[in-house]
């Protein structure tokens, strides 16, 4: 697991407690990118939490945004969020 794979988990764990988390590198797929040329990669997270419980999707958004905090400056280009649920949402899908 890579240095900022790394310090987002340790992140997104701190603020939302995760049932469940996934954080999927994918700045290899960005290599040469304009955007990429600072060295900051390009992440997805999916994230099951019950501290999402009763918030809207944007709301559950900008709590993982939240999270990040200075993470967004200093080693995120571009992030994903694929999957934001409460525990119950997830198994129920």
């Amino acid at each position: 697991m890579s240095a900022r794979v790394e310090a987002i988990t340790s992140a997104l764990e701190a603020a939302l407690a995760p049932h469940s988390l996934e954080v999927i590198d994918e700045s290899h797929k960005h290599v040469g990118h304009e955007g990429a040329r600072d060295g900051r990669g390009h992440f997805a997270v999916k994230v099951v939490s019950a501290a999402f419980a009763g918030m809207s999707p944007l709301s559950r958004h900008r709590r993982i945004y939240e999270a990040l905090g200075g993470l967004m400056q200093t080693d995120i280009h571009a992030f994903s969020i694929v999957l934001a649920k409460t525990p119950d949402e997830a198994d129920s899908a």
